[in-house]
């Protein structure tokens, strides 16, 4: 078969070199647009950007730039309106936006890709999206936090145990508790707005991986799509994803903090603790068991946090074995990054409404603070304060009162002031008064301590600094 009457390639990008068309099974792993055509507004978006400087450049007639930009804006109406055809002979979002620009304007469409290449497009388009995302992602966390801050506010004076190893230590408030997640959130927050800082570069320009030889200005293309400068190495420009991985990166983390905090609801809700109850707007029953309430919400957040990290390592071994500059291996880089932004938003918004739905039981926080002779250290810390022993030797008296509370089967304060002295005969009726666990929260008044006056102003500072 002459070249004359060959059968035309699918794409027009490469239509000069390809006389026959790709396997379809070529085709299935090849095309990207079932999934990157959610990068079509930003896709849309980089191209008026690019349009507009190569008019002002004169590089591009001012009449095939209104064309273009009209048919442009078609596009993005259509799109919205559900009635675009998204075809995978076309492979991406950037060759379905090309070939229906053709079919509206004529060839004017082909001058568009002037001084530009799908690789520096889809960088663009990439850091667009993920700029987006971050800062919906913000919003949620700064809402999250908002609501923790609501409950600890509420809770600044209600006694729990705090754990270590999961075993009751010393006795804290709910409120300072909740506040501990607060803090995590507003480094996540932070971990998130350098990765903004970082990736908010254009890429717009650098071509397919040398730049290009016309008199383009990147700057006023950065500075119209909102980035801080253009990116200043071409190579670097399109070959490199570090913005996505430090993104995934921040992502898991939260991910981490938010799975951390889901295993404290399910553990609270659970019978050996019975802190909290969350009502059946976050939790379900059992199809055989009909007395039972799951925290599905909170086992749900702890599970699917786990795609976040698993993400972050796929995209990870993606690309540390890739040359510069582009490799196709790079179209990998989008699926793990829409399911990051997808799962983290998800996750904190079950997140934030099991916190503003849950309902504390103060009775029972407290009656578990009271177990597991938690005001041990309080007594230890009152034989150095009063007594003036040295710690070491306050922690093994205090001890040997354990042991002797444990055999009878009491609390600490339960025993008489006759079997303390039994072990240490300096030790007076005064003791008492440190070994109730609200005495014990009040004492902690320490910066960052659980003392309820403590929580009250460290509330009020932490909406001041976050929210």
């Amino acid at each position: 078969m002459s070249e004359s009457t060959a059968s035309p390639p699918a794409n027009a990008a490469w239509g000069g070199r390809f006389a026959g068309r790709p396997a379809e099974i070529m085709e299935r792993i090849n095309a990207s647009i079932d999934f990157d055509k959610r990068l079509f507004a930003e896709d849309i978006a980089g191209s008026k950007a690019h349009c507009a400087m190569l008019v002002r450049q004169k590089i591009l007639s001012a009449e095939d730039g209104e064309a273009i930009a009209g048919g442009l804006e078609q596009i993005l109406g259509e799109i919205l309106a559900g009635k675009f055809v998204f075809k995978r002979a076309h492979e991406d979002i950037h060759m379905n936006v090309e070939q229906r620009l053709a079919e509206l304007i004529g060839p004017a469409a082909g001058r568009l890709h002037t001084a530009r290449s799908r690789n520096d497009q889809v960088a663009t388009d990439f850091r667009l999206w993920l700029r987006n995302a971050i800062d919906r992602g913000d919003r949620q966390m700064q809402a999250l936090q908002a609501a923790l801050l609501g409950q600890a506010e509420r809770h600044a004076a209600t006694v729990m145990p705090g754990f270590t190893h999961l075993q009751i230590a010393q006795p804290v408030t709910f409120g300072h508790h909740l506040l501990a997640y607060v803090e995590m959130l507003g480094r996540d927050r932070g971990r998130m707005a350098d990765c903004r800082k970082r990736l908010n570069e254009c890429p717009l320009g650098s071509a397919a991986l040398a730049g290009t030889s016309f008199p383009i200005d990147r700057h006023a293309t950065a500075a119209a799509l909102g980035f801080d400068r253009p990116t200043a190495n071409s190579l670097d420009a399109v070959s490199d994803r570090d913005f996505a991985l430090e993104y995934m990166a921040a992502a898991a983390i939260a991910g981490v903090h938010l799975s951390r905090f889901a295993e404290e609801i399910i553990l609270w809700c659970s019978d050996g603790f019975r802190f909290v109850a969350l009502s059946d707007a976050f939790t379900s029953g059992s199809s055989i068991m009909p007395q039972k309430r799951n925290p599905d919400a909170a086992e749900l957040v702890r599970a699917k946090t786990g795609r976040l990290a698993g993400a972050l390592v796929g995209l990870l071994t993606v690309m540390k074995g890739l040359p510069l500059a582009y490799g196709k291996d790079m179209q990998e880089d989008k699926e793990p990054s829409f399911e990051v932004a997808d799962t983290l938003e998800l996750c904190l918004a079950a997140t934030m409404g099991m916190v503003l739905d849950l309902t504390a039981n103060e009775a029972a926080m407290r009656a578990a603070a009271e177990r597991g002779f938690s005001t041990a250290t309080d007594l230890a810390d009152w034989l150095v304060r009063v007594l003036g022993l040295p710690f070491r030797e306050a922690h093994h008296v205090t001890g040997s009162l354990v042991k002797r509370a444990e055999e009878r089967g009491v609390q600490l304060a339960q025993l008489s002031l006759a079997e303390m002295q039994a072990i240490d005969q300096r030790i007076t009726n005064p003791v008492f008064d440190v070994l109730d666990v609200a005495s014990s929260v009040a004492s902690r008044t320490s910066f960052g301590g659980t003392a309820p006056e403590n929580v009250e102003r460290a509330v009020a500072n932490a909406r001041e600094r976050f929210l």
